[in-house]
């Protein structure tokens, strides 16, 4: 297993994670991003990406993350997706992929990295206290979907 910066030739493969993902948040018909709009906002760099390639080069793991800003901190890496295939899962292959995520981080001069978590994904959540995460419980996430 090694882990590499993206290349759009594993688009398909980090866009078959998101949905992986999807359906284990059990809210698949809520993903409406087809493989073709992935394709276009990774030619853009609408958004930044690593992935955890296997033997033969098949992606099994990966963050999605881009650059954004904290009006209390400055600049700031926003962690939009973090998956492993469920048959890699439990092998470490999580916490390279994290690791490799918080050293961009401290190496770029970043303020801070935030994401979000369900919360009833204990794995999850017990993934980030392990490694000193904050989580915060007292803020309500809003949007508007057009």
């Amino acid at each position: 297993m090694i882990i590499k910066t993206s290349e759009s030739v594993h688009v398909p493969g980090i866009y078959a994670l998101v949905e992986e993902l999807a359906i284990y948040e059990k809210a698949r018909e809520e993903m409406t991003m087809t493989l073709e709009g992935y394709h276009k906002a990774f030619k853009e760099g609408q958004f930044k990406s690593f992935v955890a390639l296997d033997d033969e080069d098949n992606v099994i793991g990966t963050c999605i993350y881009y650059d954004t800003f904290s009006t209390w901190k400055g600049k700031m890496l926003y962690l939009e997706d973090f998956v492993v295939k469920e048959a890699y899962r439990k092998s470490g292959i999580g916490q390279q992929l994290f690791d490799r995520l918080i050293s961009i981080g401290r190496d770029e001069n970043y303020a801070l990295v935030k994401w979000q978590v369900l919360d009833w994904n204990v794995p999850a959540i017990k993934f980030y206290e392990k490694n000193k995460s904050i989580i915060e419980k007292e803020w309500w996430n809003c949007k508007v979907v057009f």
